[in-house]
Formats: C-alpha cells, sequence, structure tokens
C-alpha cells in the first residue's frame, strides 16, 4: 500500500517536496521510482532509487532540478522538486519495484498526487 502527498498548487520557481508511505511490506526490499502522468498524455518514468539508497536514476529531463531519496527507517520515499515549470503540471505517482532506469515498472502504485504549476 503506498499513499502520496505533498502536492499542490504552486507558482513557477516554486519547490515542492513528494511523499510516499509505504506499508504492508518490507519497504527496503524494493526499489522505489516516481513516475508522473501530464493531462492527456501518458505516464512517464520520473526517477528511481534502489533498495537501500545507494543508487539513483533521473530522466534527462528533470535532472539538476528533482531529487528522489528515502528513509527506509520511515518507510518513505521522497522526491524534491525545484525551480517548478508549468510543464511539471501532472499527477505524480509513487512506484514500488521498479528497475532502476524506469524500464520495467513495478506492480505496486498510489493513488497519485497532483502537482498544478502556474505561470
Amino acid at each position: 500500500h503506498l499513499v502520496e502527498s505533498g502536492g499542490g498548487l504552486v507558482q513557477a520557481g516554486d519547490s515542492l517536496k513528494l511523499s510516499c508511505v509505504a506499508s504492508g511490506r518490507p519497504f527496503s526490499d524494493y526499489n522505489m521510482g516516481w513516475f508522473r502522468q501530464a493531462p492527456g498524455k501518458e505516464r512517464e518514468f520520473v526517477a528511481a532509487i534502489s533498495r537501500f539508497g545507494d543508487q539513483t536514476y533521473h530522466v534527462d529531463s528533470v535532472k539538476g532540478r528533482f531529487t528522489i531519496s528515502r528513509d527506509n527507517a520511515k518507510n518513505t520515499v521522497y522526491l524534491q522538486i525545484n525551480s517548478l515549470k508549468t510543464e511539471d503540471t501532472a499527477v505524480y505517482f509513487c512506484n514500488g519495484g521498479p528497475t532502476l532506469n524506469g524500464m520495467v515498472r513495478g506492480i505496486y502504485w498510489g493513488q497519485g498526487t497532483h502537482v498544478t504549476v502556474s505561470s
């Protein structure tokens, strides 16, 4: 069970930190990832982190602005988003068990948290 939070309506240039709390299974057994789905578009991979946080992967379009991290003691994965752009507007989903490069998605999904960026 994955529950995201932290989304909202923000202005371009602002920052947000998304959180995803996991329950039900040993959190450190899984890579964790973030995906997003903009209106009218397919869901796309954003970032992933290895089981113990020693490896991370961010797609090129978000490198330098997005940072994924995790706290296994809190069963939580985070996505820090800086310098938000209007094109970051999307529903952000937490994913349990993806490959680090996002080519294979995990089977566990949260309900999503909405991020809307105004200009």
